[in-house]
């Protein structure tokens, strides 16, 4: 193996990572796939099978440092980031938005660590497990769907009987069941998308996503006539042990769907909200959210990895690409160790890269009129979805803008919105 072209092949996917990271509605899975598919090209050019591996995994894991960046500051979730878009977005109006970044950097760094330590028992595990927790996904979907209805609290005022906890429990099953069903028409009727640039494959969850967690935060930004304030300093305020309580809780999230078929780490994100209390003081709680999601994104593209090589199943569309650019080429122990290694530089390089450019994004941010830039954002998003889906994904984008606005005026958690991935997933299990 060619240690120049293998260092190259890093270098590439890291830059391909930061670009995927930054724009918005730009998937790592597209580029995972457009080099699966030009990988012959690039074996002519000198680029072995695992050199355009470890571009794939390069890209996705810088990927998943850099994509809270638009997330916080923009609105513009994908599907991995749609969760901490909110209470990451809400430390910027809060001017803690350096915080925000420096917290995802670490819960994202932190998760690198754990999932290293969490391999060797996972893979054991799983190896021995996984035929029997392949049959009952379902009932491991619904259950956690039943413990996010349960644990819903609403909002907290001294002195409510059981009674508010039941209102509030109900508004939580109206939004699953009316997210659920948006996504359950979205996915019924993907086909319906003609992309007017046709990049990889389209993917429903961009409009849907967008609209729940996205514009529908924009939208309401808009109507209370929010302003961006000065940013105070980027020094962290939440304790050591609820960072490292955060990382561990993501980790572990993202490390246990990345072995489960169907189930994205959009869903490990609503284990890593429960896993989070809510007795806490609400700023807390927030800044620990952030850490934890970051954690889950990034230990389930370890985990994707480590699952390939364990129990020889794709779990991500990344994945995929690998299996498909290493063709007969086994994926060993010793190619596992390389990907491994380079999993860990590149993670260095992305902590750093994610607060150097969060803190030059912020500062442009905070000299712009932030109404206008909302309507700027909502417009540059509403052209995103019509030119990655179509016509038809500016229709789900449109139905999913209200949905998403029913968590705030209802008082209780937008993770049950996750009900537009929960409810189709689990009607195809049952």
């Amino acid at each position: 193996m060619d240690t120049s072209f293998l260092l190259l092949s890093v270098v590439i996917g890291f830059i391909l990572g930061i670009f995927s990271g930054l724009v918005p509605g730009i998937h790592t899975n597209t580029f995972s796939f457009i080099l699966a598919a030009c990988s012959p090209l690039l074996n002519e050019l000198g680029f072995s099978p695992v050199c355009v591996a470890a571009i794939i995994i390069s890209n996705s894991l810088t990927h998943t440092f850099l994509d809270i960046i638009p997330s916080v500051f923009l609105g513009a979730p994908d599907a991995d980031t749609s969760l901490a878009v909110l209470p990451g977005h809400q430390m910027l109006l809060d001017g803690h938005g350096l915080e925000a970044i420096r917290l995802s950097a670490l819960g994202s760094a932190g998760s690198v660590v754990v999932s290293l330590v969490l391999i060797l028992p996972m893979a054991i595990f799983f190896a021995g497990v996984y035929p029997f927790v392949d049959q009952y996904i379902g009932w491991i979907l619904l259950a956690i769907v039943l413990v996010m209805v349960y644990t819903e609290r609403g909002e907290v005022v001294e002195g409510q009987g059981p009674l508010v906890r039941m209102k509030y429990r109900m508004f939580a099953v109206v939004l699953f069941l009316g997210s659920g069903l948006l996504g359950l028409f979205a996915f019924e009727s993907q086909a319906l998308m003609d992309p007017l640039i046709m990049i990889g494959e389209p993917s429903i969850l961009m409009p849907l996503f967008s609209g729940l967690f996205g514009a529908s935060m924009l939208v309401i930004s808009m109507l209370t006539d929010t302003v961006i304030p000065m940013q105070v300093s980027s020094r962290l305020i939440l304790p050591p042990k609820r960072i490292l309580r955060g990382t561990i809780l993501g980790s572990a999230a993202g490390s246990f769907v990345a072995w489960l078929p169907g189930i994205t780490s959009a869903v490990a994100t609503v284990l890593a909200r429960l896993g989070v209390k809510e007795d806490y003081s609400d700023d807390d709680s927030a800044r620990e959210f952030i850490v934890s999601i970051s954690g889950v994104n990034t230990a389930n593209a370890i985990f994707g990895l480590v699952a390939l090589y364990v129990i020889g199943r794709t779990r991500s569309g990344a994945m995929v690409a690998v299996s498909d650019v290493m063709g007969e080429v086994s994926l060993d122990a010793n190619i596992l160790v390389i990907l491994l290694i380079i999993i860990v530089g590149v993670s260095i390089a992305a902590y750093f890269m994610t607060i150097y450019l969060g803190d030059r994004i912020l500062g442009v941010l905070t000299r712009i009129n932030y109404r206008r830039m909302c309507m700027v954002i909502l417009t540059g998003l509403t052209l995103l979805v019509v030119v990655f889906t179509g016509w038809f994904g500016l229709v789900v984008f449109a139905a999913a803008v209200p949905v998403g606005m029913l968590a705030p005026y209802l008082k209780v958690r937008r993770t049950h919105a996750m009900g537009a991935l929960i409810l189709p997933l689990l009607m195809f299990y049952f």
